[in-house]
């Protein structure tokens, strides 16, 4: 076996095991009802999925001998926006009231994303 045909298995088993996490992560989009719990579907499993179908891009743009690094940027933005827009998704959820409140923290003091100042809460 030559390394062309190795790196042909790789891409495939990278595009095999991608498309099922973003299969996974599309069904739960659609399963789920609440906004939090869809919230883990598309930035959990669909983030992998996708980091998957861009290593396969890779191992076969190195194969066929034109080697590309723009997946690798794609992926660096991907890792690093997907936490941030879920974290702003699910504090909208929170003030918005669409989701239940968490509990309150051990120590007595507020979540940093329920606290209110005093003139707000007087009313």
């Amino acid at each position: 076996m030559t390394a062309q045909i190795i790196g042909t298995y790789f891409v495939c088993l990278s595009l095999i095991i991608g498309s099922g996490f973003v299969l996974v992560g599309a069904i739960g989009l659609l399963k789920f009802n609440d906004p939090m719990t869809r919230l883990h579907a598309p930035t959990k499993v669909g983030t992998v999925g996708i980091g998957m179908l861009l290593i396969a891009s890779i191992i076969h743009s190195f194969d066929i001998g034109q080697p590309s690094t723009h997946e690798l940027l794609i992926m660096a933005f991907l890792f690093v926006t997907a936490p941030i827009s879920a974290n702003f998704i699910g504090k909208v959820n929170i003030h918005c009231k669409a989701c239940d409140t968490p509990p309150p923290p051990a120590d007595g003091d507020t979540w940093s994303t329920l606290d209110v100042p005093d003139q707000e809460s007087e009313r």
